[in-house]
C-alpha cells in the first residue's frame, strides 16, 4: 500500500547528532555514552513491543479480487473494545502481525472497514517474505496480534459541511482503495454535493478489488471511474493511469468549491495534486492520511 508505505518511512524519525560526533576515534569518553544510548534504545524498544499489542481472531477471510492477487480478512474485536473504540477517522492505520513469526518485521496496514464497528478489515496484498504473505495465509479462527492505532486519518473538517466542496474527488490505485472505502462508507454527504467521482487504478479487472461494493457505494451518490493499465481489448472504460484519466477531462465546475482525497501510488498523487493547484484548488481541501 503506497500511501502507508509512505507513513511508515515518515515515522523513523532522524536521530540527533551525538555531542561526540566530532571526537577522533579511540577516544574513551565517547564509548559510556554510547553504551548508554544502546542500553535505552534496547529497553524502549522491549517496552514498547511489549506495551501495544493486542490478539484477536481472525473471523473471516477470502479473495477480495478475481484473480485471488489480493486478499481480504476481518478480525474479530469483541474482546478488544478499548481498541475498537480508539479508532475514529477513516485514513488511520495499524500494525499487524502474526504470533510466532518474530523474524518478519509487522506489517502497516490502513483499515478498511469504517469506525464504529466490532471488526476491524483489511485488504492485502501478499509479498513474497513478508508479514503480509502471512496474513494472507490465516484462516478462521487464527490468532493475530495488532498494535495501537495511529494517525489522525483524514481532516475530513476540511471539506464539511458540503457547501465547502461541492465537487470532491477521489483517488485510490491498488490497496489504497481501503481507506478510501472506509471514507466512503462512513458518510461525507456524497448525496448533497453536486459532483463526487471515485478515480480507481488498477492493472485489470481481475486485480480490482471490491466490485462487489460499488452498487452500494453508487447509491450514496458516488460515481466510480475504473481506471485499467493493461486492460484487454474488451475493457470499454478509461486506459492507463490514473492521473491522465483525470487531466484528460477534469470537469470541474468551480474549483474554488472543489476538495479531493488521494491514496496509492506516490507520483499518482504529486501529479493530481500538481494540477489541482494550479488550477485554484486550495491545499488544504487535498487530503491525504496523515
Amino acid at each position: 500500500m503506497a500511501a502507508v508505505a509512505s507513513i511508515s518511512a515518515s515515522l523513523h524519525l532522524r536521530p540527533r547528532p551525538s555531542p561526540h560526533a566530532f571526537a577522533m576515534p579511540g577516544m574513551p569518553s565517547s564509548l559510556p555514552f554510547r553504551r548508554h544510548r544502546m542500553r535505552s534504545r534496547r529497553v524502549a524498544a522491549v517496552q514498547q513491543d511489549a506495551a501495544v499489542w493486542t490478539p484477536a481472531p481472525v473471523s473471516s477471510s477470502g479473495s477480495s479480487s478475481a484473480d485471488g492477487s489480493l486478499v481480504h480478512i476481518s478480525v474479530d474485536l469483541s474482546d478488544a473494545a478499548d481498541l475498537a473504540a480508539s479508532y475514529t477517522a477513516p485514513g488511520q492505520y495499524l500494525l499487524l502481525r502474526v504470533p510466532g513469526e518474530d523474524e518478519l518485521k509487522p506489517a502497516f496496514m490502513a483499515i478498511a472497514s469504517p469506525p464504529g464497528g466490532a471488526a476491524f478489515e483489511f485488504l492485502i496484498k501478499a509479498l513474497p517474505g513478508t508479514t503480509a504473505e502471512k496474513l494472507c495465509g490465516l484462516r478462521d479462527g487464527d490468532v493475530v496480534e495488532l498494535g495501537a492505532i495511529m494517525g489522525k486519518g483524514f481532516p475530513i473538517d476540511r471539506i464539511t459541511p458540503p457547501d465547502e466542496a461541492q465537487t470532491v474527488l477521489l483517488f485510490a490505485t491498488g490497496t489504497g482503495i481501503s481507506p478510501i472505502r472506509s471514507l466512503i462508507e462512513f458518510g461525507f454527504g456524497a448525496n448533497q454535493r453536486a459532483d463526487v467521482r471515485l478515480y480507481y487504478g488498477a492493472r485489470s479487472l481481475q486485480t480490482m478489488a471490491y466490485q462487489d461494493k460499488f452498487l452500494n457505494w453508487e447509491s450514496t451518490g458516488l460515481k466510480i471511474i475504473p481506471v485499467l493499465s493493461q486492460a484487454d481489448d474488451s475493457w470499454k472504460g478509461e486506459r492507463g493511469y490514473v492521473q491522465n484519466a483525470f487531466l484528460k477531462s477534469q470537469h470541474i465546475a468551480n474549483h474554488f468549491s472543489t476538495g479531493a482525497v488521494l491514496c496509492g501510488q506516490k507520483q499518482m498523487a504529486e501529479e493530481i495534486t500538481s494540477a489541482l493547484v494550479a488550477d485554484g484548488v486550495s491545499r488544504d481541501k487535498i487530503l491525504m492520511n496523515y
